[in-house]
């Protein structure tokens, strides 16, 4: 895939979500609950700059920092299919862990899974004019995962 070309771009960091998870199916060591501080850039585009000059205004993300802190920050992700589910819910229930279930823990769909938020966000937001085009999902400073694709209705909007 190349890059797209837009007229304009920025990124923004998020850092500083210390999380755990597993990945139960593995056969390796990652079946064990292990943990990560991850951390998201993510980029955006505009065809067109806002009234103030931005793609997007970093001061209009409180919302959305807000919503991956609290699936991030100090959690306990699990996938849904875990067989320990049943367990990692009475430890929740318990106050021992502050359990998250997702479709799937790893980093790849991470980065996806930020890249539908932040364009669910994008959209409401200011309509059409901006969105995410690209996530990286990093757990540490050796391993990463991205996910790239223009959301369809940003494409639509450009027609």
């Amino acid at each position: 895939m190349s890059i797209p070309h837009f007229s304009y771009t920025c990124s923004k960091h998020f850092s500083e979500y210390p999380c755990c998870h597993r990945q139960w199916s593995h056969n390796g060591h990652c079946r064990f609950v292990h943990g990560y501080s991850r951390s998201f850039t993510l980029w955006f585009a505009a065809k067109n700059l806002d009234k103030h000059g931005f793609v997007v205004d970093f001061s209009s993300l409180g919302s959305f920092e807000n919503k991956l802190s609290n699936q991030f920050d100090h959690t306990f992700l699990v996938n849904a299919d875990d067989p320990l589910l049943p367990e990692w819910q009475k430890l929740h229930k318990k106050g021992a862990l502050d359990l998250r279930v997702m479709e799937n823990v790893g980093m790849e769909a991470t980065a996806r899974l930020v890249w539908e938020w932040a364009n669910q966000y994008l959209e409401e937001l200011g309509g059409k004019r901006a969105c995410c085009w690209k996530v990286e999902a990093r757990e540490n400073k050796s391993n990463a995962a991205f996910f790239l694709e223009i959301p369809s209705w940003f494409k639509d909007a450009s027609k």
